[in-house]
């Protein structure tokens, strides 16, 4: 109790003093100045630039929008300062409605002049307020009758997991998705992508939402997927005993060669490794080669090999050989 009388005098003591109470009236007198500086500041004209967005109404129901239903278009307003704050801060800026049925439709889109947009402004703004500049020559909507198509998805961008790791698979949730647009644009998309991703040293199952890329004119149900990258270790890998078969070879010959079987190196992981065997790989040679060559050795190659594996490498790209021919009865 005697603390908090001791605390009490120390104040009051301070709030007597004259330096506080000049201090008090410095401080009423800046902010009475800078209230005045801004009234007048406010009352001056100025130019701004304003994105007004514009939504399509009274669309019929066997017409799809296949680009955003509300869309925006960049004016320049002159006016007052305060004026300009409302629309700033306030929900004073106007919101234009556009009547689906009041324009021209032709080959799948329905474009709105300037000039009706900035009629349209005009009329929900203050009355002091100008519009200078539309720096729209015109806003167009696009559409169809139901036209579509189901595609595929896939991600794009840069997506790289710590060293040592790589992405071994990648789903998506959903893994194709509807694409509305034109006739002449559907023939032309076979896959939609995702927004570009960034994503960098991760070594876990990195699972992503994201939005579909946009197009002029192309809708997509729905607009946003989810990937899912799944990491693996990598590790470098051998299988041995794959052998070399001869390939165009003519009837009644048969292609030996010494060895008959070889190894071959390559980088995967570790879950993948566990599923491959030598007859997943093809390695060949081919007679075409051998046919007029004067060499004692042939080239071998490989042909196929699994999906999952990268640095695929022979453990020798010639053999010795030897040419056979059996008697075909």
């Amino acid at each position: 109790m005697e603390d908090t009388r001791n605390l009490w005098s120390i104040v009051r003591d301070f709030l007597t003093r004259r330096t506080y109470r000049e201090f008090l009236i410095f401080l009423f007198f800046l902010a009475l100045s800078g209230i005045f500086w801004l009234f007048l500041t406010l009352n001056e004209t100025y130019e701004r630039d304003f994105d007004i967005p514009v939504t399509i109404t009274n669309v019929p129901k066997n017409v799809m929008l296949t680009s955003e239903e509300t869309d925006s278009v960049r004016m320049t307003i002159r006016d007052k300062g305060f004026t300009l704050v409302t629309y700033i801060w306030g929900n004073a800026l106007p919101h234009l409605e556009v009547n689906y049925m009041n324009y021209s439709h032709n080959n799948g889109i329905c474009s709105v002049p300037a000039s009706d947009l900035q009629k349209l402004a005009r009329q929900q703004l203050a009355s002091g307020s100008r519009i200078t500049i539309v720096k729209t020559e015109k806003l167009d909507f696009y559409y169809n009758y139901g036209d579509k198509k189901r595609v595929p998805v896939r991600w794009s961008g840069r997506v790289l997991p710590e060293q040592l790791f790589f992405i071994s698979q990648v789903q998506y949730w959903p893994d194709s998705v509807t694409v509305y647009a034109s006739k002449e644009k559907l023939d032309s998309i076979n896959v939609v992508y995702t927004e570009q991703l960034n994503y960098a040293n991760f070594r876990d199952t990195l699972m992503v939402e994201c939005r579909l890329a946009k197009h002029k004119g192309v809708k997509t149900v729905p607009e946003e997927v989810k990937v899912g990258f799944y990491t693996d270790v990598l590790t470098e890998e051998s299988i041995e005993g794959i052998a070399v078969k001869g390939i165009n070879m003519p009837k009644g010959k048969f292609l030996r060669t010494f060895p008959a079987k070889v190894k071959v190196s390559f980088v995967t992981g570790a879950s993948v490794f566990r599923s491959l065997r030598a007859e997943d790989f093809e390695v060949v040679a081919d007679y075409n080669d051998l046919k007029n060559s004067l060499s004692d050795k042939c080239r071998i190659y490989l042909k196929s090999s699994p999906q999952g594996i990268s640095r695929v490498r022979l453990s020798t790209t010639q053999v010795d050989y030897l040419i056979e021919e059996h008697t075909v009865e």
